[in-house]
Parts: C-alpha cells; sequence; structure tokens
C-alpha cells in the first residue's frame, strides 16, 4: 500500500490556508500549523479597529473549515525552528517530521528597529491588535468625559502613520465616526477638538496606485477632515508626542502604525536564503538550496522577468501561488510542474462612504461606484456564507442609519495580578 506524502503548512493566512484547501481530499497527508485557532480576513480589520463588524464576522476556525476533510489536520502550536537536515519542524510543545514543508507564515508590523514606537504604538496585523485599537479609542473618550481636565491635545489627536490603503481606510473610518457615531454617543463633548492625522512618506497618498487615485484619495480625505501630513517621518514616540523628521511634533496618545511589514521569519535557516527578510524562491516557490521546503506568500522573494524586485506583498499573488503549488503536488511527475507568473488584477482602497479608488488593469474609476465595487469584492472574497450575511447586515445598517452598535470595550480581566 502505498504511503501518502506528508505535507506540513506553516500558517493559516491567505497562502496557508489557499494550499490546504487546493490539497484538501486529495491523496495528501496535510497538517497546517498556527499559532491561531482561526483564518483573519485582514482587508477588513479596520473596520473592527473603527468598531463596524465584529471580529467573528472575519475569523473562521480552523477546525471548522477542515471538519469535513479526510487528509487535513490542524494543530495549535507556534513553530520554534525549522530542521532542514532531519526535516523536522520544532514547536513550543512537540516536533513534526515532513516530507515537504511549505512556509506561510505571512508578515508582521515593520516598525524599522524602533523599539520605542513598537512599544508603544498600535499594529494592525491580527484580530487582537485591532481590537486594541477599538478599545483604546474608546476609553480615551470615556475617560475625557470623566476627566475633563485632561483634555490635552494628546487626547484629541488620532495619528496614523502610513497612508497604503490599510493608513487610508483607518483614516477615513475614523472621520467618519468622528462626525455620524462620536457626537451621538457623547452628547456632551465637543468633537471640533478631535483630530484625524494621517504621516506618508510620500507626496500623495496611495503611492503604489495610480496618479488619478492618489489625487483622488487625497482630495476624499481632505474632504473628510483628515489632516495629512505629506512628505514627512515619523523617528521616535515616546507615549505623549510623536516626532518627525521635519522637526515638527504631534500630541498623541492614541497612534497606529500602518507604515510597512516584514516577513516573519522562521529559525533555522542561515542568512543568505534571505532577502529583504523574506526567503528566496525560485519559479516554483521552493527555497533555493532545499528539494523539500517550500515559501509562498508575502514570505516568498521571488524574482522574474516581470518583477525583478520580487512581488508586491498582497493577497492576489498569496492566494495564486499557493494555487500553483498545490497542483504542481498534486501532479505525478516534476517535470510538468508549471511556473508562477503573477498577473495584476488590480487595486482598490475605499476612503468612507460613496468615496473609493479602483485601478483595474483595463480601467481606473473613483467615486460611488468604485465604493460600491470595493464593498462587493471583499464580500465574496470572505470564506462562509453566514459572514457574509453577518458583514451585508452590518454594512446595510451603517449606511441607513450612520450608525452601528458595536462599540464594546473588551479588554482582559486580571485575577491575582495576572491576565486571565
Amino acid at each position: 500500500m502505498e504511503t501518502r506524502e506528508k505535507i506540513i503548512i506553516i500558517g493559516g493566512g491567505f497562502a496557508g490556508l489557499q494550499l490546504a484547501k487546493t490539497l484538501n481530499n486529495k491523496n495528501k497527508k496535510v497538517i497546517v500549523l498556527d499559532r491561531m485557532n482561526h483564518h483573519m480576513f485582514q482587508p477588513l480589520f479596520y473596520q473592527v479597529a473603527c468598531g463596524r463588524i465584529e471580529p467573528s464576522n472575519i475569523s473562521f476556525p480552523f477546525r471548522k473549515i477542515f471538519q469535513q476533510s479526510r487528509n487535513t489536520q490542524f494543530r495549535l502550536t507556534e513553530v520554534k525552528e525549522i530542521d532542514p537536515v532531519n526535516n523536522k519542524v520544532i514547536t513550543d510543545e512537540a516536533e513534526f517530521t515532513y516530507d515537504k514543508l511549505v512556509i506561510a507564515t505571512g508578515c508582521k508590523t515593520n516598525f524599522f528597529g524602533n523599539k520605542d514606537m513598537e512599544s508603544r504604538a498600535f499594529g494592525m496585523k491580527n484580530t487582537q491588535e485591532a481590537i486594541s485599537i477599538r478599545n483604546h479609542v474608546l476609553m480615551t473618550f470615556e475617560k475625557l468625559i470623566l476627566e475633563k481636565s485632561r483634555s490635552d491635545d494628546g487626547n484629541w489627536n488620532i495619528v496614523i502613520v502610513g497612508s497604503g490603503p490599510t493608513g487610508v481606510e483607518l483614516a477615513g473610518a475614523f472621520a467618519e465616526m468622528k462626525k455620524e457615531i462620536l457626537p451621538r454617543d457623547y452628547p456632551y463633548m465637543n468633537f471640533d477638538q478631535l483630530k484625524i492625522i494621517l504621516v506618508s512618506s510620500t507626496e500623495k497618498p496611495l503611492a503604489v496606485m495610480s496618479s488619478e487615485a492618489q489625487e483622488k484619495s487625497e482630495k476624499y480625505l481632505k474632504d473628510l477632515g483628515v489632516t495629512f501630513l505629506s512628505g514627512d517621518v515619523v523617528t521616535d514616540y515616546d507615549g505623549n508626542k510623536v516626532y518627525l523628521k521635519s522637526g515638527k511634533d504631534i500630541p498623541s496618545n492614541n497612534v497606529i502604525w500602518a507604515a510597512g511589514v516584514t516577513g516573519n521569519i522562521v529559525a533555522g535557516f542561515p542568512a543568505e536564503k534571505l532577502v529583504k527578510n523574506r526567503y528566496i524562491v525560485d519559479r516554483y516557490n521552493k527555497i533555493k538550496g532545499y528539494d523539500n521546503i517550500y515559501a509562498i506568500g508575502d514570505i516568498a522573494y521571488m524574482e522574474t522577468p516581470k518583477y525583478p524586485q520580487g512581488h508586491p506583498q498582497v493577497a492576489n499573488v498569496a492566494i495564486n501561488q499557493a494555487k500553483n503549488l498545490g497542483k504542481n503536488f498534486l501532479k505525478k511527475n516534476s517535470g510538468d510542474w508549471a511556473e508562477y507568473e503573477y498577473k495584476d488584477k488590480g487595486s482598490l482602497a475605499t476612503i468612507g462612504k460613496h468615496r473609493a479608488v479602483v485601478d483595474l488593469p483595463f480601467i481606473k474609476f473613483q467615486g460611488f461606484l468604485a465604493w460600491y465595487f470595493w464593498m462587493f469584492l471583499h464580500l465574496m472574497l470572505i470564506l462562509s456564507v453566514r459572514n457574509k450575511l453577518a458583514v451585508f447586515f452590518n454594512w446595510m445598517w451603517s449606511y441607513f442609519n450612520k450608525d452601528s452598535s458595536l462599540r464594546l470595550i473588551i479588554s482582559p480581566t486580571k485575577k491575582n495580578g495576572t491576565l486571565q
């Protein structure tokens, strides 16, 4: 009887989950390792942070996803090291052997070595961080209404660092929250003092998109009352003030870092296997120098004639690399494997209600039509029907009522001085 090939996938993000789904119920033994028990739909984290949708609406338990699977298992554990010589993955609780290993660990927030910023500002790369932002911002106003004497500028400024899609979407959502929601929740507070400040190292927001999208997104931000600081770089943050390279400083107790990402590297590989903190892979996503170890998604660095500096770290690349690798794994002859080629399907971002920008290969458009397109596409990408309906209901409720009822402050409790 033929022994099934054992494939271990580290990480259940867009790339890891798509690979597992491609191999689901095939003649392979698949084990998914992740330190979270659920897949997260990251493009909508900003709506969790602003109280638009519940975290459960964009989170999908792995055990539910593979409940009917005959060949895929999930293990909740954190990978500590890979032993390529002995084909082992070492985790905090167990060791796993493999025939093939696929690293799909994705990225984390890149603070560029600034330890003060890392310890005091909020990133937004997982569910917990999105919830922490929501908690912190809401607690700011709860404290202000009790301690009116402490209404210093730092309490009233929300600073977002980075003007990519995450940054502009957060800024737009907070600006709408300031206008439509907070005055009703706190009727005796003057929210004219609340400033949403977006700090950008580039001259225009959404620097990777078309000039039309950049111009329009900047206009949308200004229309919403967002202060856009262009061509400046954050150098430090002491918990009370954000310091800029230009010499300016901004008082703020609410700082969100959306200025870049870096790879989640697993120990066990020499430094020469990495470029830009990503694993160097060939056109089949195989890590160079290894016959049975692969990397896909944000963590993979693949040079091609079209992308000599590597592919962009976006979901489309991750999903399609996973599909291509999964199909290759299912072929009997490795000589039949297909090389990966990235087909850019476009990019988009939303900056508040009826405000969005869309760049497709064949057309570019902005405004309310782009906003509806953005909503439809994200709704279709959400995994389950139940979650699609939940998100759609919340969106429609917010659309017609200009409100939501999801502004819960959920903080961990303490017992005997320790978090529970």
